[in-house]
């Protein structure tokens, strides 16, 4: 299932860089969610699997810098 995200989200994608997330795609409960995510740095479209994806830091939200992303065991 591919859902539209209205409003983006700010995300940092581990190894891509910070941009915003414009759609997520589920491929069901044995799968890591895949997030749709446009780098701002470059201007790419990528697909990044959920354990590579981080909220952007947000001080109104309360939401701290996070460090980098936890492999999965």
């Amino acid at each position: 299932m591919f859902t539209q995200l209205t409003p983006t989200l700010p995300v940092t994608v581990e190894g891509k860089g910070k941009g915003y997330a414009i759609g997520v795609i589920d491929y069901g409960q044995e799968h890591a969610l895949i997030w749709v995510t446009a780098i701002d740095e470059t201007g790419e479209i990528w697909c990044a699997p959920n354990p590579k994806v981080r909220l952007q830091s947000n001080w109104t939200m309360g939401r701290p810098s996070q460090g980098p992303a936890i492999k999965p065991n």
